[in-house]
């Protein structure tokens, strides 16, 4: 068997192999075996008709064909062992180019290679990570939240005021037409909460049921909706129902109905609450600092489109899982942003980018600092997870395939490496 190797550039190489005529000789024995498993043949048991009589039945390039596809089947493995320098991006691009009878057989096969990493400087970075503290004005907030969710409302036939829960139809026009998303009917408000735009609900205030108002707002010029910002709109409402809300006192039996022995003890757990979550946060951006910094001072070969492709593809899953766990519908966050799949696709381009680039220097890092997890790590994993999946064949039968464990073995070494970066470049 003879190899050729050539690189094509953006980390893709393309090996020729060429199996003599002699070598070829018993893939194209193994291929009319099968082919004659499957042609039936007068007189003949499926598989026993002989080489000559399926030859004349069928064709020859039909049975070399077959032996083709047996020969590739039997030898690619070891060619791509053999001559592949790094790990495979994707699926192999095999084609066969010569085949005739009493003639050598040769394929090509396109590799697509991970990319070369020369890092720069990773450990003693000084990545400074800003201490999480927590203020008193911000568990006061959160408790007036809470106070918030426990409201309860009784219909008032009274002015509506500060405080209020408003129900309303609502229209909104520029220059006489309707905008888009801007007509609806039984829209809730708490008036001195600013929905919609800045200063809407104070127009609110003195409303009665059935009441009909008319005004003019300005949208402000940083509005989410460009096709708005800045400019004056013209709102009509109708009062539906006015809603007086009475927040319960902050008490211990305010408290108590958050299943809490005491108020110092609600207020002790906000504060850990928000200190565990201002924490992460911090934790986060001093990794991400981390790793842009590496990624600036590191070299990366030409970076293959479908390593790129894939990990936008990743993202837009990651979008779409949120969205729908909000309780929305992507198509309908896709007209909202009035966007197509493959627009959100381009516009995550760059951070595809970058997290290939991170997911390519983690990987570098753990094979130079010889980073790795046990079985037992991996193992345990799997089976938590398995726990969580009981009762569903279809996914246990995939968790407990090489496939899952390749990822359950290569997303905790990612784990591992970062935090040991970490311990290398964050300064706390």
């Amino acid at each position: 068997m003879n190899i050729q190797k050539k690189d094509l550039g953006k980390s893709q190489i393309e090996l020729t192999v060429e199996l003599s005529a002699e070598e070829f000789k018993p893939y194209i024995l193994c291929g009319a075996q099968k082919v004659s498993e499957e042609v039936k043949i007068e007189g003949f048991r499926p598989g026993k008709a002989p080489y000559e009589i399926l030859k004349n039945k069928i064709g020859e390039m039909t049975i070399l064909e077959a032996g083709a596809r047996v020969a590739i089947d039997k030898t690619l493995d070891k060619v791509i062992k053999e001559n592949a320098v790094d790990q495979i991006v994707g699926q192999p691009q095999v084609n066969i180019t010569k085949l005739a009878p009493n003639n050598p057989m040769e394929y090509k096969v396109v590799l697509t290679m991970l990319p070369e990493v020369r890092l720069g400087s990773y450990k003693d970075l000084k990545i400074k990570q800003t201490k999480a503290e927590v203020w008193d004005e911000e568990t006061e907030k959160l408790i007036v939240q809470l106070r918030e969710m426990r409201a309860s409302e009784i219909i008032s036939e009274d002015e509506a005021k500060d405080g209020d829960r408003v129900i309303m139809d609502i229209g909104i026009f520029i220059d006489k037409v309707p905008i888009e998303g801007g007509q609806g009917k039984g829209v809730g408000l708490i008036i001195g909460q600013n929905y919609i735009i800045p200063g809407f609900d104070k127009k609110i205030i003195g409303s009665k049921k059935d009441d009909t108002k008319e005004f003019s707002l300005l949208y402000p010029t940083d509005y989410h909706d460009k096709n708005l910002a800045g400019k004056m709109a013209e709102f009509k409402i109708t009062v539906k129902e006015v809603y007086s809300r009475i927040l319960p006192e902050v008490s211990e039996e305010f408290a108590k109905s958050f299943g809490l022995k005491s108020l110092e003890e609600l207020k002790s757990n906000i504060k850990k609450n928000l200190l565990a979550e201002k924490q992460q946060k911090e934790e986060q951006a001093s990794e991400a600092a981390m790793l842009d910094k590496i990624i600036s001072q590191s070299k990366f070969g030409d970076i293959p489109e479908a390593l790129i492709k894939h990990e936008a593809e990743v993202m837009i899953s990651e979008l779409e899982y949120n969205v729908k766990n909000q309780g929305a519908k992507f198509e309908d966050y896709l007209t909202h942003l009035k966007k197509t799949r493959g627009q959100i696709m381009l516009d995550l381009m760059p951070n595809a980018v970058k997290r290939v680039k991170v997911s390519l220097i983690i990987r570098q890092v753990g094979n130079l600092e010889k980073i790795s997890v046990s079985h037992e790590e991996i193992h345990k994993t799997i089976d938590d997870i398995l726990k969580q999946y009981k009762g569903n064949e279809t996914m246990i039968e995939r968790i407990k395939g090489r496939a899952y464990h390749d990822y359950v073995e290569n997303n905790l070494t990612g784990k591992k490496v970062v935090e040991k970066l970490k311990e290398w470049n964050v300064v706390k």
